[in-house]
């Protein structure tokens, strides 16, 4: 499994200005070949470098960022040609999507720019890097990382590495091939509910509340409505000051729910289920003031990192249907939208069951999580 490690970088004045020209050109050489691509109709990885490459090491760049650049061009526009084939964009002759395709994809002056170990290598002992700038090579730029991650680092560290600008600062995003622990043969199977008034509820009965997180958005959406609206050279600097305030607090929230379930999990050598929500934003439908927290919510992150830790510790994760999970009675399997008389309320209309809504819905998903464990694995057996 691939994990990614951030450190920080510490550069003096000098190297931090360099670092910031590399950067920038790197991304004006990756909008050239971007409006080249469109232009041509050429997005391919070799047939753009060909036509790209002669342009981009006149514009200073040396081999290998000349060909990330290209790479990372390419990469771009399949990523864009997939998501128009799933229609994130609207249907064919749709206005917006007619806008994405007649304009070439565009990069930031700081976005990400990949370095391989041609062009920058680590010292991990050190805890230095040397890096290609446009300025030669840089030696000896200090980075500060934990014990732990410097240990990953020197163990696992495999391929390319990112140049990320950051809240004033520069990182490195190394990528690290982990192996998997050995999977156990689960004792049964914990269920987890997603949801966005209870971020996750297990089948245990453990309830992880999201009051906390929905306030801080709700806040902070107040708040960047205030600023827009104000629209003053201040206001615009403490918007750029609270950008991804939000989606780190969030982030931190799900770590440390998911790594509880999961060590939970283990300790109980249990398996965990968990709803497969792919495309739930596609098909629900909900009123207007109820739209903005459901593409808030980072349900897909939270399963994410779940499932990575749990592939760490060795624990087995199954994805279920989630199809009538919360209005089904976990007691006699009858469903009905009438056994949920409200958001927190389950009570069976057939046998009479009552629960806590969220705990009910993690027992079904659990239990279907047994069963798909069962199937699966007496199907391989057989074969």
């Amino acid at each position: 499994m691939k994990l990614v490690v951030q450190v920080e970088l510490l550069p003096d004045t000098a190297t931090a200005a360099a670092l910031w020209e590399t950067l920038k050109l790197c991304n004006q050489a990756a909008g050239h070949a971007s409006r080249r691509a469109h232009a041509t109709g050429v997005t391919g990885k070799t047939a753009l470098q060909r036509l790209v490459y002669g342009e981009l090491k006149a514009m200073g760049l040396s081999a290998q960022p000349a060909i990330h650049c290209v790479r990372k061009v390419a990469g771009a526009y399949a990523t864009l040609a997939e998501n128009l084939k799933a229609g994130n964009y609207g249907p064919v002759g749709s206005r917006r999507r007619a806008r994405v395709e007649g304009t070439p994809v565009r990069f930031r002056k700081d976005a990400a720019q990949p370095f391989d170990d041609r062009s920058l290598s680590w010292q991990i002992a050190e805890r230095t890097v040397s890096v290609w700038t446009v300025r030669g090579r840089l030696q000896g730029i200090p980075f500060a990382c934990s014990v732990e991650q410097a240990a990953l680092l020197a163990a696992s560290r495999r391929g390319e590495s990112d140049l990320v600008w950051r809240g004033d600062c520069f990182y490195l995003h190394a990528t690290c091939d982990v192996p998997s622990a050995p999977e156990y043969i689960p004792d049964g199977f914990v269920g987890v509910d997603l949801g966005i008034v209870n971020i996750a509820t297990t089948s245990d009965g453990t309830v992880h509340s999201g009051k906390q997180v929905n306030q801080v958005r709700h806040r902070n959406r107040r708040l960047r409505r205030r600023l827009q609206r104000k629209g003053s050279k201040s206001a615009k600097r403490l918007l750029r000051h609270l950008s991804g305030r939000e989606a780190r607090f969030a982030a931190d929230t799900n770590h440390r729910i998911s790594k509880q379930i999961v060590t939970e999990a283990q300790r109980t050598t249990h398996g965990i289920a968990l709803e497969d929500l792919g495309g739930i934003r596609a098909r629900v439908r909900l009123r207007k003031p109820q739209r903005v927290t459901l593409h808030t919510w980072s349900f897909a992150q939270l399963g994410a990192f779940i499932t990575y830790k749990a592939k760490r510790a060795g624990v087995p994760v199954v994805f279920v249907d989630p199809r009538y999970t919360s209005q089904g009675c976990s007691s006699c399997g009858h469903i009905h939208r009438k056994n949920r008389p409200d958001q927190a309320t389950f009570k069976c209309t057939s046998c009479g069951f009552a629960e806590h809504a969220d705990i009910n819905a993690a027992r079904n998903i659990a239990a279907r999580g047994a069963a798909g464990w069962a199937v699966s694995h007496a199907a391989d057996d057989a074969a």
